[in-house]
């Protein structure tokens, strides 16, 4: 993941202001909370969670499809 050096901030300073980080999410779609001046915690929209969500499940059900063509015989000896 890359990480622009504008959307990161300070565990302090996000305690001592989180409209700051409220704003950087609005302005920039994401906020990344160093601690220890590691990045440690990311913080997005909620609409971009959901889509994240979406998206995995989309990857799951393109998976299955595919190993349920594969292995179609199988499952259908199974079946039996």
């Amino acid at each position: 993941m890359m990480i622009n050096t504008d959307q990161m901030i300070s565990i302090s300073e996000a305690n001592q202001n989180f409209s700051k980080v409220a704003r950087m999410v609005d302005q920039e779609g994401q906020a990344v909370i160093l601690k220890n001046n590691v990045p440690r915690y990311l913080v997005i929209e909620f609409s971009l969670a959901e889509q994240e969500q979406a998206a995995a499940d989309e990857d799951v059900r393109a998976i299955s499809r595919r190993l349920i063509a594969k292995n179609r015989k199988a499952y259908e000896e199974l079946a039996k």
